[in-house]
């Protein structure tokens, strides 16, 4: 069973790891990650580095600027270092066992962080911190299903990067709210790989393709910062974006909430930058007498929308964004 954990709750467990001291305070943690390709990703990192300078940890970071070939470098880089774990954010989803076992050889436990990986050994990592991704894309098709009210809606999909588990998930969940709903439907996909700018370029092309936007309804983007490009592009085709084309997305960054207040957003579904919290708590449980954590650390998915936007943009800053 998934066991929900909400950032307070996180937060908590990183107090708790602070009393253990012991548990933590010569650790030295490796940290792979995917890289800096949106206000998400940026924040991940700023928390993480922060949990850890907090708990007197040793972080060793590595950006693989969004290729798993650096990652692959980065995790046998640590296990030479011997580290005491390794933390990381996968890129893809598949290719990840010959490395991954080279850690266990090592006795090196590894935490994923964000996204999860396609693997036959569930044991070559100890847990994976996350939110369920299915249920972000569902949560998001529910809104749109009610929204739309019965009437047509034409959805454009912006998808992620292609072989994530994001993408793959976020797909997924979408879908599978849609489904019965034969008034909802996506007539255009394509991957913007989870950047603004990629964000803006495909928004571009499904607006040329659909009479210069007039047959679409959404816009459904697999995260803020894509939703965000392609609100740009929406304004420079004359349009306006949350009024003329619906637009919702997930992450819950600062910037979709600024839009929000603007009136050109109408709704984000939050993913906590926060995934090292409970990931310290779970090492310092295991390293302090083998205690296993769940195989999976389920981090809450809420739904965000402009009635909140200056307190949540507010509450976001503090954090680190």
């Amino acid at each position: 069973m998934n066991t929900k954990l909400l950032l307070s709750t996180a937060v908590a467990s990183v107090a708790l790891l602070g009393a253990s001291a012991h548990a933590a305070d010569k650790m030295t943690v490796g940290f792979s990650q995917i890289g800096s390709e949106s206000g998400w990703r940026a924040a991940e990192t700023s928390v993480t580095k922060l949990d850890a300078k907090k708990l007197g940890v040793d972080l060793k970071f590595s950006d693989a600027q969004q290729k798993q070939e650096n990652q692959i470098k980065a995790v046998r880089s640590f296990i030479a270092q011997g580290v005491d774990a390794i933390f990381m954010a996968p890129v893809v989803a598949t290719g990840w066992d010959p490395v991954l076992k080279e850690a266990k050889e090592a006795n090196i436990p590894v935490i994923l962080l964000d996204r999860t990986i396609d693997t036959q050994d569930p044991s070559l990592y100890l847990t994976a911190v996350g939110s369920d991704t299915v249920h972000e894309g569902a949560v998001a098709g529910d809104w749109l299903v009610k929204t739309a009210a019965g009437k047509a809606c034409n959805v454009v999909e912006i998808e992620g990067t292609v072989g994530s588990s994001p993408a793959t998930n976020r797909k997924k969940g979408f879908a599978d709210a849609l489904a019965g709903h034969d008034n909802v439907k996506v007539i255009r996909s394509q991957t913007g790989d989870f950047v603004r700018a990629k964000g803006k370029e495909v928004m571009e092309s499904f607006l040329k393709a659909e009479n210069g936007g007039k047959a679409i309804c959404a816009v459904y983007a697999h995260n803020d910062d894509m939703a965000v490009g392609a609100i740009q592009a929406i304004k420079d085709a004359g349009l306006k974006p949350g009024k003329d084309i619906l637009v919702v997305s997930i992450d819950g960054v600062p910037d979709i909430f600024k839009a929000q207040m603007a009136g050109e957003s109408n709704a984000s579904v939050e993913l906590t930058p926060d995934m090292a919290g409970p990931a310290f708590a779970a090492l310092a449980a295991f390293k302090k007498d083998g205690t296993k954590p769940p195989h999976f650390i389920q981090t809450e998915s809420k739904l965000l929308l402009p009635d909140t936007a200056k307190a949540e943009y507010e509450k976001k800053k503090d954090l680190g964004y």
